[in-house]
């Protein structure tokens, strides 16, 4: 007997499932401090500096994949790390989708024409003092990067179903200022996927596909 099975990782389920998440009642319950409870009141202050990020979600036929980019080693912060596109966000940016769409435009030349903006995440808040909201978004296939080497070194896909699968996410652990830092990973070939990326990663599992 041949049974058939449903893509869950299809652009189409993952739309339908970003239009359903609805976002939780509190503030600050997600961020680096989920794994660090210890240092929540250290995290969360009343200085956290704001900015966006983009999920991107490429329409690949079969199964979505999603874009991810290698930080400049030019960058004083977090150089060469893997991360979404995205950045602080500026007094003249009326919102925070607003921001992540310039942002993606600024580093890798996708431009919003082939982006739909389909909902967002829960806040999450960095050890390193940012709020950052997760936008979530639908990419139609047929766009051309362009790097911007002052700020990305390199973009690449990662199938969207590798990221979704929590048998992908380590918990791993570093000494940082004498204290035991928690944090994700989720190696993807030569890719080091960790820290807010894999965090954020983890809170699209956890809210639209646990």
């Amino acid at each position: 007997m041949i049974t058939s099975t449903v893509n869950h990782y299809t652009v189409s389920d993952f739309r339908r499932r970003a239009a359903a998440h609805r976002l939780p009642p509190r503030a600050d319950d997600y961020g680096d401090h989920r794994l660090n409870p210890e240092l929540a009141q250290m995290f969360v202050h009343d200085r956290l500096k704001e900015a966006a990020v983009l999920v991107p979600v490429v329409d690949r036929p079969g199964e979505a994949s999603v874009i991810l980019t290698q930080r400049s080693g030019k960058l004083r912060s977090h150089s060469g790390e893997i991360s979404f596109p995205g950045g602080r966000l500026d007094p003249t940016d009326p919102t925070a989708e607003f921001a992540a769409l310039r942002e993606t435009e600024e580093e890798i030349g996708l431009t919003s024409d082939f982006i739909e903006v389909v909902g967002r995440l829960p806040d999450y808040v960095t050890g390193s003092g940012f709020r950052i909201v997760p936008v979530l978004s639908v990419v139609k296939p047929d766009f051309m990067l362009t790097i911007n080497e002052d700020e990305v070194e390199d973009a690449f896909e990662v199938p969207l179903g590798f990221l979704m699968d929590p048998a992908n996410h380590t918990r791993n652990s570093r000494i940082w200022n004498n204290r035991e830092r928690f944090f994700y990973t989720m190696p993807f070939g030569d890719r080091y996927i960790w820290g807010i990326t894999a965090g954020i990663i983890r809170v699209v599992y956890e809210r639209l596909y646990a």
